[in-house]
């Protein structure tokens, strides 16, 4: 590889948590090859930032629920379509999908029929050990390697002939770590006696317009009972007109912030956070912020969930540790004076689930670990050699 002759790798993330991962994984490649690395696909913000032209808006893609989905089919088709073309056309050196399987196992299909010779690589392994565990038997006929997030995965496909290397959870690597939360207190005229509260309602439009309306009827329990809670509320592209319009609406003291620094920032100085269930959880536990969890879906799905879904959580946190440590408020549980009361129980610090989030915290981050590279550098070193053995072999 030469700068005339770069690595070309195409890169494919649905939603905003994958676009993350794509950003991290990115610069961990620039780190590795300098100049000589060119990347192609679909992102967000954050992978634009790095580099990224994305082929099309991942907005089209933020759809969340089993009957949600149902009238995005058409277009969700047409953007598969457009994305092997697209693949077709500039002949990239690996192909490397990042979670979105159901809309990534279409891509990988495609792209198998069509013998290009291109590696096929997806990035988080689909969550067989929850649900659609025949998942598992099948991966191995549309992609050559599977790279996992959690050191428990890896075990569920190499029985079924896929390679499969664990690499640790980039979220570890969250500049929140390092943020300086004086600084973004500083920037929002803050006082070091107020307590940050972060309401984070999710990054897709499903999850804001089901979840947001009962976060603000909490922040507005909270705020008539104590004058020192400061609420921020991070957004993401996606979904951010729609939260400003909201919070707007409400005329709440609620303070929107649209950049990623700002977010850190926000993590960095809270007290607690309300949060919809994702990877989000796994941020806010390692920053050592008390927080619950919320989702809501359409009852239908929650019914179909219910009989699909072979776990006794849904958060990451409390499924890596087998117990729940972070409250889940989910379906008809998910109410404002809920998520209140869990808020105020954990500013004041004054029960002992407080205690066992911040020890269950502590085991939560060595366990995503995966040595002494970052999970972003791991998973660049294997794609970088993934791509000389097919080099190698003439594929």
């Amino acid at each position: 590889m030469s700068s005339n002759n770069p690595l070309k790798i195409y890169l494919i993330a649905g939603e905003p948590s994958g676009d993350l991962l794509g950003s991290r994984f990115m610069r961990a490649m620039k780190k590795q090859l300098g100049a000589n690395v060119a990347f192609y696909g679909v992102g967000g913000d954050t992978m634009e930032k790095e580099g990224l032209t994305p082929l099309f808006d991942i907005s089209d893609l933020a759809v969340m629920g089993l009957v949600e989905i149902i009238p995005s089919i058409p277009k969700i088709l047409g953007l598969i379509n457009k994305t092997v073309d697209n693949i077709k056309q500039i002949n990239p050196d690996v192909v490397i999908t990042i979670d979105s399987w159901s809309f990534s196992e279409r891509i990988h299909k495609k792209l198998r029929k069509l013998k290009l010779g291109i590696p096929q690589v997806h990035y988080v392994a689909p969550q067989v050990w929850a649900w659609k565990k025949k998942r598992a038997r099948t991966m191995y006929k549309y992609i050559d390697l599977l790279l996992t997030l959690f050191p428990y995965e890896p075990k569920y496909f190499t029985p079924y002939q896929l390679r499969t290397e664990f690499v640790g959870h980039p979220v570890i690597e969250s500049p929140a770590l390092v943020a300086d939360g004086a600084s973004f207190r500083s920037k929002y005229n803050i006082g070091a006696d107020d307590k940050i509260i972060t309401v984070l309602p999710g990054s897709r439009k499903t999850e804001v317009s089901r979840l947001l309306p009962d976060f603000l009827a909490a922040v507005k329990i909270l705020q008539s009972k104590d004058s020192s809670y400061r609420f921020v509320l991070p957004t993401v592209k996606t979904v951010d007109a729609r939260v400003k319009a909201a919070v707007a609406a409400s005329g709440l003291p609620i303070i929107v912030l649209e950049n990623e620094a700002d977010r850190y920032g926000a993590f960095s100085s809270s007290c607690a956070a309300i949060a919809a269930s994702g990877t989000v959880s796994l941020e806010l536990a390692i920053c050592g912020v008390p927080h619950i969890i919320c989702y809501k879906v359409s009852p239908l799905t929650a019914l179909l969930a219910k009989h699909l879904l072979k776990i006794q959580f849904v958060n990451l946190p409390n499924i890596l540790l087998g117990r729940e440590i972070v409250p889940e408020l989910l379906q008809e549980r998910c109410i404002p004076a809920n998520i209140a009361g869990y808020i105020e129980h954990f500013i004041k610090k004054d029960n002992d689930l407080y205690e066992r989030q911040q020890e269950g915290f502590a085991k939560v981050k060595k366990i995503i670990g995966a040595g002494e590279q970052t999970p972003s550098e791991n998973a660049a070193q294997i794609i970088i050699d993934l791509v000389a053995e097919n080099n190698k072999h003439g594929k």
